[in-house]
């Protein structure tokens, strides 16, 4: 309880969670408009040459989660048995019920019916695989949870080689990445065990993001410290970082002629430079909220906020539906091209707002916030409080 009562609350964290979630939401309704501008010229250039900058989002959510697990848990007497128990089961039930749930929509826009036989089987592929409805994260979060505790072990075990670790991590973080861009793609995988395969649903292929996120939270006051007496270099570098990703684009495609899925990866070496910059650049943006805070920022806004913050893995998790939606109407819709990339912003609140809507039902009524992680009705009585919680 001693401990309880000196943990101070981040509301820093608040507005990162948002902010990376919400880049999660515009990259995918932006993939929704491409698709659908697939037989126009300049609109549909416009999107994917822009793609790759909104593409920080997938290694901020790595990297929080490494933030917030440390955060959490390592001062705390380290009962494993009951860390993996309780994370397992709180990630796991979303897991399961929301690729259920997603499948049976998904499926009956296919087909409007339901082979039972078969959707079974395409579900636990699904469940095995992580490899439908941007699940992948979960599947990489659960090995997470396994390799947790020797994080842990390793900083406390070298605490005062903690600048090395990152160094290392970054190391072979930047040899993985670029062995995955100018390598993998002129070997034969076909063999390989899938957990290799499919290199973007492997812990190791985001260890760094992990990695780091718990040296920040160790280290919090080091970093926020340095964050505030450089946030001019990084907001710049951010910045010009996030130009040269429409720079990138034209080169992998034009100059490397490499295929579409390639052009689009996350796992270049330029992308893990931009990704750095920019987890520095929403750590400081979210200094500047919690600062705001304490001088009037409106209530409105800080509501909305700490909403998106709290039901933010929800959001994650059924963000297939509004864009499922989303998909029917644009459709349906016949207009210019320019017309259409001018309705964007609007596909985005819809998508953001039908999300957000989901998820809050989900938290507010009882049972639902299970399939949110946040359930209404306790199953274990003890066990670590999550950082995120409602403020008085």
């Amino acid at each position: 309880m001693a401990e309880r009562k000196k943990r101070r609350y981040l509301h820093e964290v608040d507005l990162m969670r948002v902010m990376f979630i919400g880049g999660v939401l515009l990259n995918h309704t932006t993939t929704a408009f491409e698709n659908r501008l697939v037989d126009t010229t300049n609109s549909q250039l416009l999107l994917e040459a822009t793609h790759l900058a909104l593409h920080f989002t997938r290694m901020g959510f790595m990297f929080m989660t490494g933030l917030v697990l440390v955060l959490n848990y390592y001062n705390r007497d380290h009962q494993w048995l009951r860390f993996w128990k309780k994370r397992y089961i709180s990630s796991g039930i979303p897991y399961i019920a929301w690729n259920a749930i997603i499948m049976i929509v998904a499926t009956l826009i296919a087909s409007g019916g339901i082979d039972w036989p078969k959707y079974w089987a395409h579900l636990g592929n699904a469940l095995q695989y992580g490899n439908e409805y941007y699940m992948y994260y979960i599947v990489v979060t659960f090995q997470l949870y396994l390799l947790f505790p020797a994080i842990v072990y390793m900083f406390k075990k070298l605490p005062t080689h903690h600048l090395a670790i990152i160094g290392i991590s970054g190391a072979v973080q930047l040899f993985l990445i670029t062995g995955i861009k100018y390598w993998l793609p002129h070997i034969d995988t076909s063999n390989w065990l899938w957990w290799f395969r499919a290199y973007g649903n492997n812990v190791f292929v985001y260890q760094f993001y992990f990695v780091v996120g718990g040296f920040v939270a160790i280290h919090y006051d080091d970093v926020v410290a340095f964050i505030e007496k450089n946030h001019k270099f990084i907001n710049w570098m951010a910045g010009l970082l996030a130009i040269g990703t429409v720079f990138l684009f034209f080169g992998d495609r034009d100059i490397l002629q490499l295929s579409r899925k390639a052009v689009f990866s996350v796992h270049q070496p330029f992308i893990f430079i931009y990704d750095c910059f920019m987890i520095l650049f929403v750590l400081w943006f979210g200094l500047q909220y919690a600062k705001a805070r304490q001088h009037g920022l409106p209530d409105w806004l800080d509501n909305l906020i700490q909403a998106f913050s709290k039901v933010s893995f929800g959001i994650y998790l059924c963000q297939s539906l509004p864009i499922f939606a989303l998909n029917a109407i644009l459709a349906h819709i016949s207009l210019p091209a320019w017309v259409l990339l001018l309705l964007l912003p609007v596909g985005y609140l819809f998508v953001a707002g039908g999300a957000l809507l989901i998820s809050w039902f989900c938290f507010k009524v009882p049972p639902f916030g299970i399939l949110i992680g946040r359930p209404q009705w306790h199953l274990f009585s003890k066990g670590a409080r999550s950082h995120v919680k409602s403020n008085a």
